[in-house]
């Protein structure tokens, strides 16, 4: 097999590829993320590369990698190349996925639900894998053996239980009990029926304890090191934090377009592989960082979606997305780190979170379990807004949940300049009702580059609000302003001009934007609906609305109201919790307490499908108009857009 040199541009680092690879994979496997939207199907156009010289086979359509202009210049789509010689390829800068925003402290604002966090030193650990020191007696006399002496002095230690012994555990036992002349930690997991007895150490190591929590998203994976050490004295439990995307971004920004790609020839390890190398890497910063050995992480708890949860344990998720939607799990066995790729001690074990049906996962228990809904009082409102939005109503006695197919729009998926929260990303605009300027605000103070979720939800309220779309969701034809106007047949609004942006293209919004976003907003409107009209109760009666997630603490909430997207209810009912889900993991790392809760709650909740539900889709046609078509719902929205601009333009 020929091998070829591949120079990528501007980040100047040469890799060697095999005759025929595909490009898009190719770059994957070698560490560069390249966005990707739709599972390397050609259909997006998302991954533009610019082929500076080399011999790349291009078996796309010229016509989806953009104008004439693109054509011109050599711009290839990345997941229709495949290379056949040596090449230098530039990836330009809205093809390229930035990290850096994701290490940045996350300014957490006036209505931060940071108080309604349990905080983490109040928790006594009681983990539900844990070290204990023991003395033993070595054998004296014939008849006598060390595996015998070792659980004897375990169970004197502690209450007599079952103790199951792990085969690795059992290969090193006597040269370290020797070692160690009677002095030892043993590690133990209980299982809840027994204790199985996975790590023998020399001399007292129960100083050094600690755990990862992961939340598995589908866009990005967030990991925190924790001390699950009782302390003395109050000290910092987590450790370190980091995030970064998730390497299966690449193949599909949401589970639908992922799971699909699994039936490809190789599909599902490639994306097993990809969450696993996502993960090794964070979890090597996380380490490397701390100054920690890998030797001490005692366990992994993890989080995530019901499909990515599939995918991290390598599991076939494709019966998911068919009726009868049936995962082939709904509480993942506990795995060990060797049987899945995840470079730790072999017998470290991995906890993943109980899901609650295909489309409510662990990452949606772990949240409940972190916001702490599942002990408070009153009725509340969970939201997760992402890819697949998920709600959960709570009340006294019981939970109500659902998945809304919300679409890639929220994180700038399917939007022409749409981009993920990173530098350049046009995060705030604000529009003069009279001349109809903008005035943006970008992630970095930079040129802007694209237009980020929380960008779009704010753009498309000021552009309701000044009069520039109507109810309808169409752009006002009438108004007059140059920067209305139509291109190749549809209707669109320049926010920033190309002589004034990163990319020295025009950043619009488009009446096929306004699309997406408004099927998105509806359908997190609608789900909201069903559940509060399936609880008997009105939207009134909610006392808070919890919005989780990191894209949720960039959100204004009267501008979510304003598009329908929140209910309207007064702005000190809405809380931000940051990342629920990771938080949650966190706590069923430090207790079993937790952990067993998580049980409870994925149990207890009563999922409502929407997918084929009547009263859904009613709701969801109502929802798609600004903010919603029955008034009544968003009775101050309604005067505000009416003081604004008149009551002929609503």
């Amino acid at each position: 097999m020929k091998r070829f040199k591949i120079r990528f541009l501007p980040i100047d680092i040469v890799y060697t590829a095999e005759e025929g690879e595909n490009l898009l994979d190719f770059a994957m496997s070698a560490g560069i993320n390249i966005n990707a939207s739709c599972g390397g199907f050609g259909t997006c156009g998302r991954c533009r590369l610019k082929l500076i010289e080399g011999n790349i086979e291009y078996r796309g359509q010229r016509e989806s990698s953009g104008s004439e202009t693109d054509k011109k210049e050599d711009i290839i789509l990345a997941c229709q190349s495949y290379i056949k010689g040596d090449a230098i390829i530039e990836i330009p800068i809205e093809s390229q996925i930035d990290k850096e925003a994701l290490r940045e402290k996350i300014k957490t604002k006036v209505l931060s639900a940071r108080y309604d966090i349990l905080s983490l030193n109040t928790i006594k650990p009681n983990p539900i894998v844990f070290k204990k020191l023991i003395n033993i007696k070595l054998a004296t006399c014939e008849g006598m053996d060390d595996l015998s002496s070792v659980i004897g002095a375990i169970k004197k230690e502690i209450h007599k239980k079952d103790i199951k012994v792990r085969l690795h555990a059992l290969q090193t036992l006597p040269s370290t009990i020797r070692d160690a002349n009677g002095v030892i930690t043993v590690t133990l997991f209980d299982t809840g029926h027994y204790w199985e007895l996975i790590k023998i150490e020399s001399g007292d190591t129960t100083k050094r304890q600690y755990a990862i929590a992961l939340d598995l998203g589908t866009t990005t994976i967030c990991g925190r090191l924790i001390d699950i050490t009782e302390k003395e004295k109050d000290g910092p439990r987590i450790l370190e934090e980091l995030s970064d995307y998730n390497a299966q971004i690449s193949y599909g920004d949401d589970v639908i377009t992922r799971i699909m790609h699994t039936k490809k020839k190789g599909g599902l390890k490639r994306l097993h592989d990809a969450v696993v190398k996502t993960t090794n890497s964070i979890m090597e910063e996380l380490i490397g960082a701390s100054g920690i050995k890998k030797e001490d992480i005692m366990f992994i708890v993890a989080a995530g979606n019901t499909t990515m949860t599939h995918l991290f344990l390598g599991v076939e998720p494709t019966y998911i997305m068919i009726e009868p939607y049936t995962p082939c799990f709904l509480s993942p066995p506990v795995v060990r780190a060797y049987d899945i790729g995840i470079n730790l001690s072999r017998e470290t074990p991995i906890f993943s979170f109980p899901c609650v049906s295909s489309y409510v996962g662990g990452d949606i228990v772990s949240g409940i379990v972190g916001s702490g809904l599942n002990k408070k009082d009153g009725v509340n409102l969970f939201i997760d807004i992402g890819t697949n939005g998920e709600i959960v109503l709570t009340g006294p006695d019981w939970m109500l949940c659902a998945s809304c197919s919300a679409g890639p729009a929220f994180e700038g998926g399917g939007i022409k300049c749409g981009m993920r929260a990173a530098k350049g990303a046009i995060e705030q605009i604000r529009i003069d009702p009279v001349t109809f300027e903008p005035t943006v605000l970008t992630i970095g103070h930079i040129k802007p580059a694209g237009i980020c979720g929380s960008g779009l939800i704010d753009g498309i309220a000021e552009m309701f609000l000044s009069g520039i779309i109507l109810q309808n969701g169409k752009i006002n034809r009438d108004l007059g302003s140059k920067r209305i106007r139509q291109t190749e047949g549809v209707y669109e609004y320049v926010i920033c001009y190309g002589k004034d942006t990163l990319t020295g293209k025009d950043i619009v919004i488009t009446e096929s934007d306004l699309d997406n976003l408004m099927r998105a907003k509806a359908a997190m409107f609608a789900g909201c609906k069903v559940l509060v009209d399936v609880s008997g109760i009105g939207l009134d009666d909610i006392d808070k609305i919890i919005i989780a997630g990191g894209f949720g603490h960039f959100i204004d909430p009267f501008k979510a109201q304003i598009i329908g997207l929140f209910p309207e209810l007064p702005v000190e009912k809405f809380s931000f919790i940051g990342n629920a889900s990771l938080h949650g993991a966190t706590l069923c790392a430090l207790s079993k307490t937790y952990a067993q809760e998580a049980q409870r709650v994925a149990q207890m909740m009563t999922n409502i499908e929407l997918s084929n539900n009547k009263a859904f889709m009613d709701e969801f046609i109502a929802a798609m108009f600004l903010p919603h078509t029955n008034e009544r719902l968003f009775p101050n929205v309604i005067k505000k857009i009416k003081n604004s601009i008149g009551d002929k333009s609503v």
